[in-house]
């Protein structure tokens, strides 16, 4: 068995799969909104409530894990704790009490996770075939990542050409603008812009989409659930989601629909969704942002990431100490 764990501004992340003959089997996840992050955009630092409730969470992913024997185990912190003056205490505290030795890794680090957990998008046919680059986004609670990837479908392989971290997530931005009216909106929108700008200056990535070298990969919950109201799901299926190829004005639609919900108080989206437009706004205007400087028509939508990226490379590393054990034991 394999199990990872994922630490973010917003949620905190737990996955645990068994392998046989290359299958994978969900043991068992978990999944919670813990806001670790919030309030770090004024002091900071982590407050007290918001490592209280993590701490609770964090208890239960102990408990799952307790009494399973792991090929491997790995848990890593994002943005929050590379930001928080006080999360070493925090990360501290939460080893001496749930026994998780959790690592803070660096956004170079939190990419690669990302495009790890993508890797299997290669071996099918979600991407096109006739694009070569992609951009990959993965909008957080408290940073997005961005990844320039060259695509080789033949050897099965990408090329990190480069990537970038945005310290601006769904949590730190609303803390940061007050969502009450379009305006506000567009603030997020110019705000987001404005440091993307600074990626595009050093790639060039707007020659490749003229070209229609580009395609989108979005790995974050607003893209799957702007993806989910788009199918019109009453309930969340990620089959139906991870993978699924669109267009993006499909999505720009959605956000545009979203807007006249929280403006102009359209009554066009279910309960489930009108509790969750808050924290979702932002998330759009991260996306919108993207989308604007770099217009690529197709996106592949990905339930998958950093927790999804541990557990391949282990499977992996796994797999490649195995081969060199045989290797050697030939040579004997």
């Amino acid at each position: 068995m394999f199990a990872a764990l994922d630490l973010g501004t917003n949620n905190c992340r737990l996955l645990i799969v068994s392998s046989e003959r290359g299958r994978l089997r969900i043991v068992d996840h978990y999944n919670r909104v813990v806001r670790l992050g919030e309030g770090l955009y004024k002091t900071g630092q982590l407050s007290q409530a918001a490592m209280e409730r993590t701490m609770i969470a964090l208890r239960q992913c102990a408990s799952k894990i307790e009494g399973k024997k792991f090929s491997a185990f790995y848990a890593v912190a994002t943005e929050a704790c590379r930001r928080a003056s006080n999360a070493t205490f925090f990360l501290d505290q939460v080893l001496s009490e749930t026994g998780l030795n959790i690592k803070v890794i660096s956004p170079r680090e939190e990419v690669e996770l990302a495009l790890a957990g993508c890797n299997s998008f290669l071996y099918t046919n979600v991407l096109k075939r006739n694009k070569t680059k992609a951009l990959l986004f993965d909008i957080g609670g408290g940073s997005t990542e961005i990844a320039w990837v060259k695509i080789d479908f033949t050897r099965r392989r990408y090329i990190l050409i480069g990537c970038y971290s945005i310290p601006v997530g769904i949590l730190t931005l609303r803390e940061q603008f007050t969502v009450s009216s379009l305006q506000n909106y567009y603030q997020m929108f110019e705000f987001v812009l404005a440091k993307v700008l600074e990626f595009e200056a050093i790639h060039k990535i707007q020659a490749e989409i003229i070209r229609e070298q580009v395609q989108f990969i979005g790995v974050s919950g607003t893209i799957t659930t702007l993806a989910s109201i788009l199918l019109n799901q009453n309930k969340y299926n990620r089959a139906a989601i991870d993978g699924l190829s669109l267009q993006t004005i499909q999505l720009k639609e959605i956000i545009k629909s979203l807007l006249i919900q929280k403006f102009q108080e359209t009554e066009i989206l279910s309960e489930k969704y009108k509790k969750r437009i808050h924290y979702l706004l932002p998330g759009c205007a991260i996306f919108d942002a993207i989308h604007t400087l770099w217009p690529v028509q197709d996106i592949v939508v990905a339930d998958r990431g950093i927790r999804d990226g541990i557990i391949a490379k282990m499977m992996y590393n796994k797999v490649r100490n195995s081969y060199k054990k045989q290797y050697q034991l030939n040579l004997s």
